[in-house]
């Protein structure tokens, strides 16, 4: 069946890819993310009649708002929310330790990861229960899962927010046809990782059982399953895909 999503953070690494494989099983789409020129990318590669693209800064309320009416406007009721945005400070391709992270930076961290899905969840979830029926998909982190390796602080704590956050609104959306899941990639090749320091990558993948890094494609294709329309069972659950560097 044909549904109407939006995904966060969409315009490139792990959100663009799973933009793709909505519109490659013919879903609308609507991406929303902070960076334009990423954005106008995005529109010139995918673009056609089932996608749009909305600017917003998720540190912005308003921004949120605003972003999930244009989205509505333009392709109809959301049926699938995809909370994919997310950021992760670092120095020097780094985390700083905690002792030295500073209050302008925790916050942001949490505004942008842990916030901004509430209130697109309360712009957007509503609606979903009304229709009877819905899927939000919540991007954690192996950093929120197990002790952190490349992830600071802030970073860590806020993506086992996401958890918390899910689960929670997992149990209030159950008897209305909307699941709520999570997602938590290990180290996956995205522009974000191509930030780290020298070496850090090639470490981490040597660690990782099956000898690699991730791959965007891989994370969608777990998205992409938890939106169907046959996982109507599945819901408050974290789906970790790391390739075996953690398992619960």
């Amino acid at each position: 069946m044909r549904r109407t999503a939006l995904v966060t953070g969409g315009a490139r690494g792990i959100g663009l890819a799973i933009v793709r494989d909505l519109l490659a099983v013919g879903h609308r789409v609507a991406i929303m993310d902070v960076d334009e020129s990423a954005l106008e990318r995005a529109t010139a590669e995918l673009g056609g009649p089932n996608l749009v693209s909305v600017k917003a800064d998720l540190a912005r309320p308003e921004e949120i708002a605003a972003g999930v009416r244009g989205a509505e406007e333009a392709l109809g009721a959301l049926d699938i929310l995809v909370n994919n945005a997310g950021i992760s400070p670092k120095i020097d391709g780094r985390p700083a330790p905690f002792e030295q992270i500073d209050l302008e930076t925790w916050n942001r961290v949490w505004q942008i990861n842990v916030t901004a899905m509430l209130l697109t969840c309360q712009a957007v979830v509503p609606g979903m229960r009304q229709r009877g029926w819905g899927r939000v998909v919540n991007m954690a982190s192996l950093a929120g899962r197990t002790r952190p390796t490349v992830a600071g602080a802030a970073y860590a704590a806020s993506k086992s927010a996401v958890i918390g956050l899910t689960r929670a609104v997992a149990v209030e959306c159950a008897g209305h046809g909307v699941t709520v899941n999570a997602i938590a990639p290990g180290r996956i090749d995205t522009p974000m990782a191509a930030g780290a320091a020298p070496g850090m990558n090639e470490e981490f993948a040597r660690r990782i059982p099956v000898g690699r890094m991730g791959l965007p494609e891989e994370i969608a294709a777990a998205a992409l399953y938890l939106v169907g329309e046959r996982t109507g069972f599945v819901t408050g659950t974290v789906l970790d895909v790391n390739g075996g560097f953690f398992m619960a």
